[in-house]
């Protein structure tokens, strides 16, 4: 794929130049903790119970290489404390060579980048000034905030490198690392001393073999860079850094601001694939994963951008409920399989990862950062992804619930930010589907991020029943089909439609009500006003029905704009659709466009509120009954307490 204009090449031998000063910094230099504190053996066995201490080292006997420590000093012998993270082993693996190799390359890198952003800002004349005493007085303010500008540059860069160079070696292996302490943004130097020095604490204290040593310079380096994202929000004199991009050919990094790179690997996946016509009734959940699917191969890698998701009708979230055996694992596996077998053809990079209640964690905050390290796998911008979280009515927590444990409402709490947070970004290369049997246990903030719904209900008429019937036999028997066209029931465009028109009135009896109400009221709802005081009277009757629901209806009715399905040969042949520049995309896909009805905005906001209404009733039901329940409890008790006195 192509770069983007505003590219820059760094240069190798602008990063090799730095390879004598990174491999000093590697091999040994002294440095006295300011934020941290050192760990002794007895302190490291305290805080990671059960862990390996401070290990006796194998010492190199070269001349003029440091060979031993002060207690003053603290030196810092990062090469040799990798070299044995084997329990003694004398001969370095060639994971440790690869760590080795790997945080070179990313000091060297850091060390250019910086240098290259004190050469445009400045900062390398007011350095020299400084140097030779004469640094004006009316600078220093100036020097200073690019001081501490140029440091969390350089430790982003070496963290974002770090994690990037060794992500090929990396495992399911990981390990529980404190915060990062000692990031000392006094200038590029002293901040690399610093997080070197904290990184050899860290490596002694978990680092027990290859596969830990490599989890643990990952981790420290993904903290790193989000510590220091956030200390960048309030930092000024970042914007040279911030606006420009560098790539480096030789490893394929490009690197953007304080945004992490990650290698653009697909996942392995494993599952079960399922075709279109394996996937029986659940016609708008099918129509609308089938559509979801080809909208997220417009996504331009050059722009960084979906034409679906500049136009309007692009699906970021959506949640798919439904009763338990309707059919919500099948349709995972028939949208992620389409999704692999369109990237295979465009040879697109593509992620599956779904979020299950193996990553609540009884640590606290590690609930949190599990969430969060499978929302960023999923929304990197160098990948087609899809993300799952299937039963999320147990993996995320509903606020007010005393039964949710503090580790699922951090999972709340990380999706709602992810999905419409102040920082959510939504380039149309990713989506996430919620699933769930039962979704009014659902947090309502939560589920109200979700932009779609899909009704996952199964078969419903005598054809589905009989097509399913069909299918799930197999060839294996000789019983005759009888009277019946096997599937044709199924054609989607003739399912759907029924579908979307039975919408035109509401299917819950609360919303029939309400629309029944109004219409009498107002006439027949062929206005925006007159929808607008429906949307009132839905919100009269169920106040959880607010301006995000509005919001969410809205998108839903720019999705039916929307309404067709990108060419099957756009998909079989790259050259045709997904190979061309981003202008041409937009322009195709804005051609395919059609109007927007009175009827679709009807549809779609009972289409909505039955869905809202529907979890409304089922969580009222489920709480009359916990009542019901308690109430008898309460009884049974009071009978048994006068039995006894009695």
């Amino acid at each position: 794929m192509s770069q983007t204009t505003d590219q820059m090449e760094l240069r190798e031998e602008d990063i090799r130049k730095h390879y004598p000063a990174a491999t000093a910094l590697l091999t040994g230099f002294d440095h006295t903790p300011r934020i941290a504190t050192a760990r002794t053996p007895a302190t490291a066995e305290e805080r990671s119970p059960g862990i390996p201490a401070r290990r006796t080292r194998f010492r190199s006997t070269t001349p003029g290489l440091a060979t031993r420590r002060t207690a003053a000093s603290h030196g810092v012998e990062l090469r040799a404390t990798i070299e044995q993270a084997d329990d003694g082993d004398a001969l370095t693996t060639p994971q440790q060579a690869s760590t080795l190799h790997a945080l070179r390359r990313a000091i060297a890198l850091a060390q250019a980048v910086a240098e290259t952003y004190a050469e445009a800002t400045g900062l390398a004349d007011l350095k020299r000034a400084n140097l030779e005493g004469a640094l004006p007085a009316n600078r220093r303010t100036e020097f200073s905030e690019l001081l501490t500008a140029e440091a969390l540059i350089t430790a982003h860069v070496w963290a974002n490198a770090s994690a990037y160079l060794l992500s090929p070696h990396a495992t399911e292996t990981t390990v529980e690392l404190g915060e990062v302490e000692e990031l000392i943004a006094d200038n590029g130097q002293i901040v690399l001393h610093g997080l070197l020095w904290e990184l050899e604490q860290d490596i002694e204290t978990h680092a027990a073999d290859d596969t830990h040593l490599i989890a643990c310079v990952t981790g420290f380096a993904e903290q790193v860079m989000e510590k220091v994202a956030r200390r960048a929000q309030s930092a000024p004199r970042l914007a040279p850094f911030q606006n420009a991009t560098w790539h480096v050919k030789a490893d394929d990094l490009t690197i953007r601001g304080f945004t992490p790179a990650a290698k653009a690997k697909s996942t392995t996946l494993t599952m079960t694939f399922k075709k279109p016509d394996e996937v029986v009734g659940n016609h708008i959940a099918k129509y609308q994963a089938l559509r979801l699917s080809k909208m997220l191969m417009a996504y331009d890698f050059t722009r960084r951008l979906n034409p679906f998701a500049e136009l309007g009708g692009f699906i970021f979230t959506f949640m798919g409920d439904g009763k338990p055996g309707t059919g919500k694992t099948t349709l995972i596996q028939m949208m992620a399989g389409l999704i692999n077998d369109y990237c295979k053809v465009a040879g697109y990079p593509f992620r599956y990862q779904n979020l299950s209640t193996d990553n609540i964690d009884s640590y606290q905050g590690k609930s949190g950062q599990n969430a969060k390290a499978f929302i960023n796998t999923i929304i990197d911008p160098n990948v087609i992804g899809f993300g799952t979280i299937d039963d999320i009515d147990q993996l995320a927590g509903k606020r007010g619930d005393r039964q949710s444990s503090s580790g699922q409402l951090e999972i709340t709490a990380v999706l709602m930010e992810s999905f419409a947070g102040a920082n959510t970004v939504v380039r149309g290369n990713c989506t996430f589907g919620m699933f769930s049997n039962y979704p009014e246990n659902v947090d309502d903030a939560l589920r109200q991020r979700a932009g779609a719904r899909f009704l996952v209900d199964g078969p419903q008429t005598r054809e589905d029943y009989i097509d399913i019937l069909y299918l799930l036999m197999g060839r294996n028997h000789a019983i005759p089909l009888g009277d019946h066209e096997v599937f044709s029931a199924q054609e989607i465009k003739r399912a759907v439609a029924a579908s979307f028109e039975s919408h035109s009135r509401p299917h819950e009896e609360g919303l029939l009500r309400v629309f029944d109400r109004v219409r009498g009221e107002v006439g027949e709802l062929d206005t925006i006003a007159k929808m607008g005081t429906y949307l009132k009277g839905i919100q009269q009757a169920d106040e959880r029905f607010t301006g995000r629901a509005i919001k969410n209806i809205t998108d839903a009715v720019k999705v039916r704009a929307m309404d067709f399905e990108l060419p099957d040969d756009w998909m079989e042949d790259p050259e045709v659709f997904l190979f061309r520049d981003y202008e041409e995309k937009l322009g195709m896909i804005a051609e395919l466009r059609v109007p927007i009805t009175t009827e679709m905005v009807l549809q779609e906001i009972n289409r909505y509120a039955d869905s809202e209404f529907r979890y409304a009733d089922k969580s009222d039901e489920v709480a009359i009954e916990a009542m019901v329940r308690e109430y008898a409890r309460q009884e049974e008790a009071k009978r048994r307490y006068l039995e006894g006195k009695g």
